[in-house]
């Protein structure tokens, strides 16, 4: 049976988890405002919603941010590239709403 100590320790690291938790949520939720404007820039400027270079760029910056971390470059580039396929995703139904929105009736 633990002791009062530790159910106090334990109650304390997974507070921090929470709070950790939230402000990614946050963030997370803030990035996405940011992709959805660049989905909006891209639609309206006729750019594709995938860029490849870029996409290869921050799989190699987070693959070295997360070593730098002690974290796993690993599941740091699934979780990036689970996020670029959302936005994607995002920037696909984007486009497809402009474009169906500028088109003009025959």
């Amino acid at each position: 049976m633990p002791t009062e100590d530790v159910k106090k320790q334990l109650a304390g690291y997974r507070q921090s988890i929470d709070n950790i938790d939230a402000a990614l949520v946050h963030m997370l939720a803030e990035r996405f405002r940011c992709t959805q404007a660049v989905g909006v820039l891209k639609a309206t400027h006729d750019l594709p919603p995938a860029d490849p270079a870029r996409e290869e760029y921050q799989i190699a910056r987070l693959r070295r941010l997360a070593n730098e971390a002690n974290l796993d470059p690993d599941f740091a580039e699934k979780f990036l590239n689970f996020i670029i396929r959302e936005v994607i995703r995002h920037h696909e139904a984007i486009a497809a709403n402009y474009s169906s929105q500028t088109q003009q009736p025959a």
